[in-house]
């Protein structure tokens, strides 16, 4: 399932059916009289359940643009966001190191900076289109 920007993990629906109790995993319908759950009554799975359901109406009074913020501040998020952005970078640096493979330059092997290969680049293929029209 994708998400988009204005979900979080919270709005993904529930992992059991409507029909089925939030209950039904607690053992033997023992959910209400605190046998386990150390006397709570409540089984771990509904208190799961409590706790998304409370911080879900935490959340619907902010803003669009606080719930982004908050989203993007999970350690889960950062460490996806900085494999995307260092696949992004490494791809951004592989095409410039083709590029500058195609430049003439003395001596061949010189270290260029990003600018330079783009403005070496734009001189090159202005010299050829002028090659080219005579």
């Amino acid at each position: 399932m994708m998400l988009n920007s204005d979900q979080t993990e919270i709005d993904l629906p529930p992992t059991h059916s409507e029909s089925e109790s939030v209950f039904s995993d607690c053992g033997g319908g023992r959910a209400g009289t605190g046998e386990d759950a150390g006397g709570l009554g409540l089984c771990p799975q509904s208190r799961v359940a409590e706790a998304g359901e409370a911080v879900k109406k935490d959340l619907q009074h902010l803003s669009r643009e606080e719930r982004r913020r908050r989203r993007r501040a999970t350690a889960k998020y950062r460490t996806a966001h900085a494999t995307r952005e260092r696949i992004r970078v490494e791809a951004f640096n592989m095409a410039f190191a083709e590029l500058r493979k195609l430049l003439p330059t003395l001596p061949p092997d010189k270290k260029l900076s990003k600018i330079e290969i783009l403005r070496l680049a734009i001189c090159y293929i202005s010299y050829l289109n002028h090659v080219l029209d005579v």
